[in-house]
């Protein structure tokens, strides 16, 4: 465990917001390596070669769109974030994790015709479902099946809207259609941490479940994140 004074989360703080006004001109070092050098919790030593992962976040524990638009740069910064090949355009793909906005879904929800219950009695699923219609609604009866079966309530759903602009021409053929479900807590569920297993396991069944009459589960149909917590 590291404990910080206030002078010192406030330093750390102008660190890491110097870093991310300069991460896209870094000083080379002697093995031509890129990285900053060592300050506050972050030491050169410890950085290896992937894709790249950042973290960023309020030591005070406050909420803040300023914390997303953080991760945000971050992930731009991160050039070799997935494979390229040919069509430069085209890589494996990155995301952020964050947590759940409350108050943007309830004002999203409520153009939708539904109402949300108070945060952490409902979960929401990001989904990536097939662009044809009827394999699409096939694959969302397929998800409300396992809902319901573990004694939750399915809220609705909302479409996600999205910027294709940045997608190559060999992904574009293969983008999924992207939607939100959100899940009610059910009688059966004492608190939070049961409402997440609860979510796990609807997930769960719904990667393993019997798809191949569906719809191939490795190309048009997956869940990355199903949660009362956070969201991908």
């Amino acid at each position: 465990m590291v404990t910080l004074r206030g002078a010192d989360l406030h330093c750390l703080e102008d660190r890491l917001n110097a870093f991310l006004a300069n991460s896209g001109d870094l000083p080379t070092d002697k093995s031509g390596s890129k990285n900053p050098e060592r300050q506050g919790l972050y030491d050169p030593a410890n950085e290896h070669d992937s894709c790249g992962v950042g973290f960023v976040v309020n030591f005070k524990g406050a909420k803040s769109h300023a914390l997303v638009e953080q991760g945000l740069r971050i992930l731009e910064n991160l050039e070799h974030r997935g494979a390229v090949g040919a069509d430069e355009l085209a890589g494996d793909g990155s995301g952020i994790l964050i947590q759940i906005p409350d108050r943007f879904f309830r004002e999203e929800t409520a153009k939708l015709g539904f109402e949300l219950p108070p945060s952490g009695q409902y979960g929401v699923g990001m989904m990536f479902l097939p662009k044809d219609d009827a394999l699409q609604e096939t694959c969302e009866q397929f998800v409300e099946k396992f809902v319901k079966a573990e004694g939750q309530t399915v809220l609705g759903w909302r479409d996600v809207p999205v910027n294709s602009d940045g997608l190559g021409v060999t992904v574009k053929p293969t983008e999924p259609k992207i939607r939100q479900i959100f899940i009610g807590a059910g009688a059966n569920v004492q608190d939070q941490d049961a409402f997440e297993r609860k979510l796990f396991v609807i997930r769960k069944q719904i990667a393993n479940g019997d798809r191949a009459r569906h719809v191939d589960p490795g190309r048009d149909f997956f869940t990355p994140s199903m949660s009362s917590r956070t969201i991908v």
